[in-house]
């Protein structure tokens, strides 16, 4: 196999596992906040262990750095826990369709950090995405699950776009294994305060799932898309990506029986096509 073709492997490797993730909201029989503690300090964990074993870098070039680790961090952790909450509350497909909002909020917002005016054709693809979203919500009222998971999935995607925007323009620099070791570090530790079951209070069967979301389904296609950017362009990478809310809602059918509705396709479809044409016009400029 060629380095390109074993790189695309990695990537789709990687995505299918990022869209596994979300499986893990209904396995693990704790709290969206537990969840997130625990996945965060067992990832960070392994990162800084393959970190030390593989001879890397594991400080931050100064004082400044950690701030921005500490704020990213903070976002991730935030981001992380609204994500399992929404699918908690909405299930995993609606959870992670609203996720994918991310790239339409990106390209909106993004414009305004430069002190410039999103282009007509994103705004008009946010119209897009948000008709998706009104298509999968069931009523107005929050006391609603799916729609109080639709929000906070959306809520989520916000704080994951913030976190790619801050990333992209402060902390760049380092690897993908090392800017998500910090950032589970910190996240871990933030939220730990927080939380109402304790480590010794989880039973061994969650114990194992959150050892195999941690560093399965978090460390490793982190690693992995890291390894597939040496070989393919960040274009493909973006493309691919947005195979996850595909891959995520098919592990759920298949394993957890949860079967989309028809609203929710048709709904997800104008979310995911609004991404993707979002994703190659940004790769493409």
């Amino acid at each position: 196999m060629t380095d390109s073709g074993r790189s695309l492997l990695y990537l789709h490797g990687s995505v299918l596992l990022f869209g596994g993730t979300a499986l893990f909201s209904k396995l693990i029989q704790l709290p969206a906040l537990e969840i997130t503690v625990y996945r965060c300090a067992i990832a960070a964990i392994f990162l800084a262990s393959m970190l030390a074993l593989t001879g890397k870098k594991i400080r931050l070039s100064n004082a400044k750095d950690y701030v921005i680790a500490l704020i990213l961090g903070v976002i991730v952790g935030f981001h992380w826990v609204t994500y399992f909450q929404a699918m908690q509350l909405a299930g995993v497909a609606i959870g992670i369709i609203a996720l994918f909002s991310f790239p339409v909020m990106t390209v909106v917002l993004e414009p305004l950090f430069n002190k410039h005016l999103p282009k007509g054709a994103d705004l008009l693809a946010a119209v897009i995405v948000m008709g998706g979203i009104v298509l999968m919500i069931p009523s107005a009222s929050l006391g609603n699950d799916v729609t109080l998971g639709i929000l906070t999935g959306l809520f989520s995607a916000l704080l994951y776009t913030l976190r790619n925007i801050f990333h992209k323009r402060l902390f760049s620099r380092y690897s993908g294994p090392q800017a998500m070791c910090y950032q589970t570090i910190v996240a871990a530790v933030v939220l730990s305060v927080f939380i109402e079951i304790p480590p010794l209070q989880v039973d061994s069967h969650n114990w194992m799932l959150l050892a195999l979301l941690g560093i399965v389904f978090t460390a490793v296609p982190h690693a992995m898309v890291a390894e597939s950017l040496r070989k393919i362009p960040a274009k493909t990478v973006g493309l691919v990506s947005c195979l996850q809310p595909l891959y995520g809602t098919l592990a759920a059918i298949w394993i957890l029986q949860e079967y989309p509705s028809l609203t929710t396709i048709i709904g997800g479809s104008l979310v995911i096509a609004a991404a993707i044409w979002e994703t190659w016009q940004a790769q493409k400029a």
